[in-house]
């Protein structure tokens, strides 16, 4: 059966539906961040900034996330050496599981992130029940020669779970993942390493079956055995990395009650990630770009965040003191936001700085960044002087005109930052629900919003868009250095 060992690399993007996605593994610059073992399912690579992710079918829609994959065969027979288990390495690599999960589900909905599923010509059916078979009779040979406890067992688990989930039977993948992390804390301790595949997948197959609570409970314990079992370097870096994630994603499925402990904690994880990356490879690394954007992630959310949420929570338990620290620690995190967002942006910018070659249009995205913060912050002068300052950097290249109408060309909303935006993206006129006409102030500010389509959509769902249009703010158009009002802009939406 083919497995794979994880792998952390930088590759081109590629589209969901590109004809370069494929199950052909690639190869190329990277680290090996652990050598732990998981079958193939099925993968194919899509493009986040500068990042490759692969992605696990499970049951046709579920998928288990990793960061890069490279085939290896191993052969396993129930002669072979039962105490395997114990020479996984305690290093094991922590894939960032359910980095983009549900982003906009609510708890209890269909399973997650439904993909497409047609094999990719000459790829052999997956876990089938021969498979599924071998691991139970590789499991049934290990008890009857060593114990229910034999060392051996756990990884044998994680292959028949894995194999489970691949069908679509998760809560039976659930109960066996659970009993491979009992035996791993046995045989190698409280917070070994080896726990770590096995809880992942724990936390894969509670997201997929809708149990986000207890997805959630896992991935607290995951976090505890990876900063005990995980020394520092990429795994740490990374283990942090997704922790973050989880927290954002457990901050928009509204997941406990205060939701604003989410943002913190989403802060903290990724400045331990920046922390570790920079204490090994120092202050210039490009390594330390994605923790920063996470960081800045975060600083949009803790600033936008709705205050009412503070009178509900505090309302409801008047004497608790730990809610109301906890509310306050929050309120100084927000205080801080613009100037720690500014400091982050500030630092992204010099990374590209210090970078060889041209970095122009790096530093002139950075720059606009920094622009399009203080806007949305009202500092309007300052950032107005960002924005002169990023088309300086673009005036300096042979294409500079066209790099300048591609930034510049239009007026965009703010915060121009995925997992942020508080509408959603325009679509094609044809493919809309509703279509708006508007004008944008030089200030940045939205006049005259109309509705020109007379489709039959929910009116209260219309409505609940043109109010957010109408509070937004808008990065203007730019023309020879100065912003400028742009009239009658036509933008179609889909209302879900």
């Amino acid at each position: 059966m083919a497995v794979c060992r994880l792998r952390a690399t930088r590759l081109p993007a590629l589209s969901q539906n590109s004809p370069s996605a494929s199950t052909t593994p690639r190869k190329g610059g990277g680290m090996t961040i652990g050598p732990v073992l998981v079958p193939v399912l099925r993968h194919f690579r899509i493009g986040t900034n500068s990042e490759v992710v692969t992605y696990f079918v499970c049951g046709g829609q579920e998928c288990i996330y990793l960061e890069s994959a490279a085939p290896l065969r191993r052969a396993w027979s129930p002669e072979a050496d039962p105490t395997i288990g114990r020479k996984m390495r305690r290093k094991a690599a922590c894939s960032r599981l359910s980095a983009l999960l549900v982003l906009t589900c609510t708890v209890g909905s269909a399973p997650l992130w439904p993909m497409e599923t047609q094999r990719q010509p000459g790829t052999s059916t997956i876990a089938s029940a021969a498979d599924e078979q071998a691991f139970r009779d590789a499991i049934n040979q290990i008890e009857s020669n060593h114990g229910a406890y034999a060392a051996g067992l756990s990884e044998q688990l994680l292959s028949l779970g894995q194999s489970l989930q691949s069908q679509g039977r998760h809560q039976e993948a659930v109960d066996l993942f659970k009993r491979g992390v009992h035996l791993a804390r046995i045989n190698d301790g409280l917070y070994s390493g080896e726990q770590i595949p096995l809880l992942q997948g724990e936390i894969a197959s509670h997201v997929a079956l809708g149990q986000y609570s207890l997805a959630d409970e896992r991935q607290r314990y995951l976090y505890r055995v990876q900063v005990r079992s995980m020394e520092s370097g990429n795994p740490r870096a990374m283990a942090f990395m997704q922790q973050a994630n989880w927290q954002y994603n457990a901050y928009r499925l509204q997941l406990g009650e205060m939701a604003y402990s989410r943002l913190m904690n989403m802060w903290d994880l990724y400045r331990l990630a920046l922390t570790d990356i920079m204490d090994r490879e120092g202050a210039d690394s490009a390594d330390l770009l994605p923790p920063l954007h996470g960081m800045l992630r975060a600083q949009y959310l803790i600033s936008d965040y709705d205050s009412e949420q503070d009178e509900v929570v505090t309302s409801g338990a008047p004497d608790d003191l730990g809610t109301r620290q906890e509310l306050n620690r929050f309120n100084a995190y927000r205080a801080q936001s613009y100037k720690k967002g500014s400091a982050v942006i500030k630092a992204i910018y010099d990374i590209h700085q210090q970078r060889p070659g041209d970095q122009s249009l790096a530093k002139a995205a950075a720059q606009t960044m920094l622009g399009d913060w203080q806007l949305w912050h009202d500092e309007r002068d300052d950032a107005e002087q960002s924005y002169r300052n990023a088309i300086m950097e673009l005036g300096e290249r042979d294409d500079a005109q066209l790099q300048i109408d591609t930034v510049f060309g239009q007026p965009v909303a703010l915060p121009n930052m995925k997992g942020v935006r508080r509408i959603p993206d325009p679509v094609p006129a044809d493919e809309g629900d509703i279509l708006l006409e508007f004008t944008v102030s030089k200030r940045g500010k939205v006049l005259g919003l109309d509705r020109v389509d007379d489709n039959d959509v929910n009116i209260g769902r219309a409505n609940g868009l043109m109010r957010k249009l109408r509070k937004m703010k808008f990065r203007p158009r730019f023309e020879a250095g100065e912003p400028v009002e742009t009239e009658k802009i036509v933008k179609a939406y889909v209302i879900d």
